[in-house]
């Protein structure tokens, strides 16, 4: 039985050791760099999550030609008016107060969303490939005129590489994740899924789940995994320690 004890006291060492290096291993990946063409995580006041809105694009000949869903927060500097100097502030987009429109064609389309009785503007615009059948969020445009700000606020960048997705299906991303526009503007994105292009219907294609949501779902299965292959290891030592010490009695 000491050695069936010996074994078990190893097992559950490998196993502790795996669990640790899977967590330090997903805490590194958090924090590592990231390139241009994905989403980092910024941070910024906590004044809660924005409430998740649902856009569409009506086309030419009156089907959808694009659905979106979505929370929307801006993290935004601009001149303020009541305190005279250059802030940084977060606000929510507040669907309810939001129209949509846009436009469809074979290798772009755009949603426009408008605010605040147009005083907030913000522009989507999404490019297909035609050769790879792979579309991303290609530019996207701001224009804000709000009550603290000495002079409009304007930021557009037409070289952007996010939300990438497959002609026919639906980019999913669970998790907060941050576009960086430019200096003055990244824009937050909650429970986002969105389809530009290949809709059949009124209705979000098979979706496609972007890299933060697979990570966060990764450390559950590997931990679980880990602990069921511990339970099948310390069963089959227990087995074959209770079957030597029966050996051991029947030579006596």
């Amino acid at each position: 039985m000491t050695q069936s004890a010996g074994v078990q006291s190893w097992c559950l060492g490998v196993t502790l050791q795996l669990i640790l290096a899977v967590v330090l291993h997903q805490s590194f990946a958090t924090v590592a760099p990231l390139t241009t063409a994905q989403t980092t995580a910024a941070p910024h006041k906590d004044i809660g999550r924005p409430e998740r809105g649902n856009y569409q694009v009506i086309s030419s000949n009156g089907t959808v030609c694009l659905l979106a869903s979505m929370g929307l927060q801006f993290n935004i500097t601009f001149n303020s008016l009541s305190q005279n100097k250059t802030v940084q502030d977060v606000v929510n987009l507040q669907p309810n107060a939001t129209k949509s429109s846009g436009s469809c064609d074979s290798e772009s389309a755009s949603l426009r969303i408008t605010a605040d009785a147009e005083k907030t503007n913000l522009t989507l615009f999404f490019t297909l490939n035609t050769t790879s059948n792979k579309y991303h969020l290609s530019e996207v445009s701001l224009s804000a005129a709000w009550l603290d700000m000495k002079e409009p606020f304007s930021a557009n960048n037409h070289s952007l590489d996010y939300l990438r997705g497959t002609l026919g299906f639906s980019y999913m991303c669970r998790e907060e994740q941050t576009l960086n526009v430019v200096k003055d503007l990244s824009i937050n994105t909650f429970q986002l899924q969105v389809q530009p292009f290949g809709l059949t219907g009124d209705r979000f294609g098979a979706a496609e789940e972007c890299q933060l949501d697979e990570d966060d779902m990764l450390i559950p299965i590997i931990v679980g995994a880990a602990l069921a292959g511990l339970v099948l290891i310390v069963l089959l030592a227990y087995l074959i320690g209770r079957k030597r010490s029966h050996a051991g009695y029947q030579t006596i």
